[in-house]
């Protein structure tokens, strides 16, 4: 296990794990993450970030080293997991970046609670992902399979370009990994939490300053819902990237200075680049 995890409990009992990185006195910039991944899905993208910024990283319920409650899950226990966290820290205001379900956590954040919320980057997610019914097939099969093999498989091709995969290289393998020991009900339930989210009347609540991300070749949050969120929060800028669904890890040089030059350290995301995963 990581050993600079540190521990929360929850309003409902579970235990959330987390970790900073990047100096205490820098501004914090909280990351949340997909869903089938853990906070390590940042690595390469955070000694970068961590040189502007405290960045704060956590394993959502049922990911990682956090705890794995009965399904399903809901997008407001998911927000208040963050709130919690921010509390039992003392955090009063951080930038939030969050990528797929992490993004649909970091809209609900920014709607219900505008005052924790610095600036927003909202990457490869969207305001809804209907219709209920493919999720409800997909929490069925993923429940009754014997493991995670198949649906491992599944969220590979489904983040990944076919050129990283044919090469399964380190990155690759990394996030093989970490699908197959991810506890199906973190993902059925999460999956749950995305089938019952529908942000997109309350979007223009949002007042923070907003960046969207989204992927050209992304099947699973589509150019066009990143499109739609962008035209919903008002005064929000959008970025289409030549991605998949995991951009911070298929142009992770790109991604960083997208993100450094929105909240504000342009200059610094023109330093030596992040060297490309594959």
């Amino acid at each position: 296990m990581d050993s600079n995890l540190s521990f929360f409990t929850t309003g409902d009992g579970v235990s959330v794990a987390y970790r900073f990185d990047g100096d205490a006195g820098l501004p914090v910039l909280l990351l949340s993450n997909s869903i089938g991944t853990d906070l390590h899905m940042w690595d390469a993208q955070v000694p970068r970030l961590a040189r502007h910024f405290r960045v704060l990283r956590y394993d959502a319920r049922g990911h990682g080293a956090s705890g794995a409650p009965a399904m399903p899950y809901s997008l407001d226990r998911l927000g208040r997991d963050v709130v919690e966290l921010l509390d039992a820290l003392g955090l009063e205001r951080v930038h939030v970046l969050g990528l797929s379900l992490g993004g649909i956590v970091a809209q609900w954040l920014g709607v219900h609670v505008p005052e924790r919320v610095d600036r927003l980057v909202l990457s490869n997610t969207a305001a809804w992902l209907g219709p209920a019914g493919q999720w409800d097939q997909a929490i069925a099969g993923l429940m009754a399979a014997p493991d995670m093999t198949a649906t491992a498989e599944t969220f590979l091709r489904n983040w990944f370009p076919a050129r990283m995969l044919e090469a399964r290289g380190a990155t690759i393998e990394a996030f093989h990994r970490t699908l197959l020991r991810t506890p199906r009900e973190g993902i059925a339930g999460s999956w749950a939490a995305v089938r019952d989210a529908d942000l997109r009347r309350t979007l223009r609540l949002i007042e923070s300053p907003t960046l969207v991300i989204a992927g050209e070749h992304d099947t699973v949050t589509s150019a066009r819902h990143g499109e739609e969120l962008a035209a919903g929060i008002p005064g929000a800028r959008f970025e289409l990237l030549p991605v998949v669904h995991l951009s911070n890890v298929e142009q992770g040089d790109r991604f960083v200075e997208l993100v450094l030059e929105f909240l504000g350290a342009g200059a610094a995301a023109r330093k030596e680049p992040v060297a490309q995963a594959g």
